[in-house]
């Protein structure tokens, strides 16, 4: 699927909240009952016709033949008065196996055909009443989740490294303007809001204001750009990552509110210039971006037994550590010794879990917590 953030018409413009369903369609179900209800109908129709010089019709009754003529519009005709219960009696059963057949077959079929018709309204009702409640109940639970805006190939990796690293489905809302992303997010038992992420509205429905993270990922700069800047007033304290196919709005990008921006087009290259120039290299570099294999780039809490410590003497590969929320390589000079509330950028195998102590440390404390 296509990362183009194309806007639609109507009220899915305005954002439209729909909650991932295990049951079918209910215009599935509807259509499956009116179905079952005409294959009633007519095969009751067919029963009256076919049975008919057990009937009489009162209408066609004259004194050469006092039982009338009952044709097909006239089976039609008493099939849908009999089956709605209204019953005129202009046509009556007057023989032994046709009153027979109205009682054993017919009888059923106006009850089925009545629970078909009435099952089917309140299955509707029921279905509305349903989703409200689950939309109700999933925003007042909605809160210091993830909201991600376009769910093209960027928006899927974005969430599927998410989800990898222990974060809830439940606690991921999409938002696209497309059907395809609506049934596909669904699929993917995520939630997703239908509009154009550059209104408000929509934004508001994705309760962008009570998230902690956003992401960015259409393939569209500018609509990025816009997106940016509408959540960035929504919401002045969430974090923002954005994707930006050309270089030169990554700076624009950040002017508007994003925290983090990644050129897609230049990461992309790189990685080419690097397989051509060393295959090898091109080859780790795959690795480090590759989900569960071989090797994974994690963050995690600095260990209290790793306090004072040099970063090289770790058991993992450090290769940054995060200090009073800036980044420094491992060789900067600020970081010779590790300190409290550190963070470290680790390489380590994919097996282990990101964003965890490493294995081994026997539930040691990290350094960031109280003594």
């Amino acid at each position: 699927m296509r990362d183009v953030h194309q806007p639609i018409e109507g009220s899915a413009a305005l954002g439209k909240v729909a909650l991932p369903e295990t049951v079918r369609s209910p215009w599935w179900e509807l259509g499956r009952r009116l179905l079952a209800a005409m294959a009633i109908l007519v095969g009751t129709v067919l029963l009256v016709y076919f049975d008919r010089e057990g009937y009489r019709d009162a209408g066609d009754a004259t004194e050469a033949n006092p039982f009338g003529t009952v044709s097909l519009i006239d089976a039609l005709y008493y099939t849908t008065v009999t089956l709605s219960t209204t019953g005129y009696g202009d046509i009556a059963p007057v023989s032994d196996g046709a009153r027979l057949i109205n009682a054993f077959v017919i009888t059923p079929a106006r009850i089925a055909f009545l629970v078909l018709l009435i099952g089917t309204t309140l299955e509707v009702l029921a279905q509305r009443g349903r989703e409200q409640f689950r939309v109700a109940r999933w925003r007042k639970k909605m809160d210091h989740h993830v909201v991600v805006i376009g769910y093209g190939t960027k928006g899927r990796s974005a969430i599927d490294t998410l989800v990898n690293n222990g974060l809830d489905r439940d606690h991921v809302v999409v938002v696209d303007p497309s059907p395809a992303a609506l049934s596909e997010a669904n699929a993917q038992q995520l939630a997703v809001v239908t509009g154009d992420a550059t209104r408000r509205e929509v934004l508001r429905q994705a309760r962008v204001r009570d998230a902690d993270q956003i992401v960015i990922t259409t393939g569209n700069d500018a609509t990025n750009v816009l997106a940016a800047l509408t959540v960035r007033q929504l919401n002045p304290d969430a974090w923002i990552v954005a994707s930006v196919s050309e270089h030169e709005n990554a700076p624009l990008m950040r002017q508007s509110g994003a925290d983090s921006v990644i050129t897609s087009s230049d990461a992309v290259g790189r990685l080419l210039g690097l397989s051509t120039l060393s295959p090898k290299l091109g080859s780790v570099m795959e690795d480090l971006l590759t989900y569960g294999e071989g090797l994974e780039v994690a963050e995690r809490d600095l260990l209290v037994s790793e306090v004072g410590r040099p970063p090289q003497s770790l058991p993992d590969q450090v290769i940054a550590v995060v200090r009073d929320e800036k980044v420094y390589r491992y060789f900067d000079p600020v970081v010779t010794l590790l300190a409290r509330g550190d963070r470290l950028v680790v390489v380590r195998p994919a097996k282990e879990l990101p964003w965890a102590p490493r294995p081994g440390t026997h539930n040691e404390d990290s350094a960031s917590e109280p003594d």
